[in-house]
């Protein structure tokens, strides 16, 4: 089965430190991290998860800071930037070609959120998103906060097919909008739902994705956060299904989300 238009195939850590974000990341999430002091691919539980990008001096001068960035599949790159582009994003890298891999292009919403569109190559199906079953060590949440939840569900919904299919109000917060693929089966099927979006938070200073990876403990998970130098952001909160989640931030800086169950 290959990867429809709209699906979230790939997440990519930009880190100033790789192997020190390894030896972070992988004993939590169960991930084995090829060692390339350039880009270091991740494998977890069920095959690739993303890959690390070891920023440079001169990417940092240029403005890049550590963080995770996704990866949309899209059925052309080129049109799909046009698109963009004539919807109010950005182009923040254009389109170019990696042999073997694919085409892709790194661009932002209206709104300031940064991600990547790629077509490709290849005709297996990306499991880096787990849509379909719970997979440790695989993202199982993708979250969007936006200044303006309407403009972007009509944003990405025009070229993504995603959709709002209910949610919950979050007192003090707002409203929390779950997100559905359409190409990914009917209305209220649980394995097309993607994530959601939620207001922008304050001190945040424009729209960002955030990736939800799986762990098998939340509590343990909590524990290898704080006694290998990251920062608890949110400590777990109990989510629909009876799981919990977490955000926070590893030893360089970059922000994560986690989801699992509390043993």
């Amino acid at each position: 089965m290959a990867n429809h238009h709209g699906d979230w195939i790939w997440y990519e850590l930009m880190t100033p430190d790789a192997r020190a974000a390894t030896a972070f990341y992988a004993p939590m999430l169960g991930w084995t991290v090829r060692d390339d002091p350039d880009y270091a691919e991740i494998t977890a539980s069920d095959g690739m998860v993303g890959g690390m990008l070891q920023l440079t001096p001169a990417m940092t001068e240029g403005g890049a800071r550590p963080g995770w960035v996704g990866y949309v599949a899209v059925d052309n790159v080129d049109s799909m930037v046009g698109s963009i582009t004539a919807g109010g994003g950005r182009l923040l890298m254009p389109a170019r070609d990696m042999p073997g891999v694919g085409r892709f292009a790194m661009v932002a919403d209206p709104h300031g959120a940064p991600f990547y569109v790629m077509t490709p190559t290849g005709e297996g199906e990306a499991s880096a998103f787990s849509y379909d079953r719970p997979r440790l060590g695989h993202c199982a949440w993708n979250e969007l906060m936006t200044p303006d939840a309407p403009a972007a569900l009509h944003f990405y919904g025009q070229r993504f097919g995603w959709v709002a299919d209910g949610g919950m109000d979050m007192p003090g917060i707002g409203r929390y909008d779950f997100l559905r693929h359409t190409g990914r089966g009917a209305e209220g099927a649980p394995h097309a739902m993607l994530g959601a979006m939620m207001p922008l938070m304050p001190g945040v200073p424009h729209a960002v994705w955030s990736f939800y990876f799986r762990v098998a403990d939340i509590d343990a998970a909590v524990v290898h956060i704080q006694d290998h130098g990251g920062t608890l952001m949110q400590p777990p909160i109990e989510i629909p299904g009876g799981e919990y989640s977490l955000n926070a931030a590893d030893p360089q800086g970059a922000h994560f989300g986690l989801v699992g169950p509390r043993l």
